[in-house]
């Protein structure tokens, strides 16, 4: 669980999450879930915890990164990486947003929708992320 390959994955993995997430929700579609927002549930900028949000970063990235490199067993590819990341994407977007829609009031079907995509495309480059890592830090045998 610890090799170097998965270290290395989960580091770049997790600074890619950090900023691309930042991006993608806290800049390019913030007015558009302000829009499809049903309840104001996030927190004020002052009351956000940046060390939460990377702590929860590298435990996202390190769990893909796990999972990663044992699915592809061996093979790695920035194809490999991005479906591995768009089924965990669809898992999220896709799964958990329909319970979510199901069981709360944060956002409309419109947002959730969105969302889903948002999460597809943001995981499966995150996977392609962890894959050229892996990649890049397998032995010849391995490559």
């Amino acid at each position: 669980m610890f090799s170097k390959q998965n270290l290395l994955a989960t580091l770049a993995a997790t600074v890619a999450m950090f900023i691309l997430g930042y991006l993608i929700w806290g800049i390019a579609t913030m007015s558009f879930f302000e829009e499809h927002a049903l309840t104001d549930a996030m927190k004020s900028e002052e009351e956000m915890s940046m060390l939460m949000i990377l702590l929860g970063n590298l435990a996202g990235a390190l769990a893909m990164s796990t999972l990663y490199g044992k699915w592809a067993r061996g093979h790695h590819s920035a194809g490999g990486g991005f479906q591995f990341g768009a089924w965990i994407g669809f898992f999220v977007g896709v799964g958990m947003g329909l319970v979510m829609y199901g069981t709360s009031k944060i956002m409309d079907g419109t947002g959730h929708a969105v969302e889903a995509v948002l999460d597809i495309v943001y995981y499966a480059i995150i996977g392609v992320i962890i894959a050229l890592v892996y990649k890049a830090t397998a032995g010849k045998e391995a490559a």
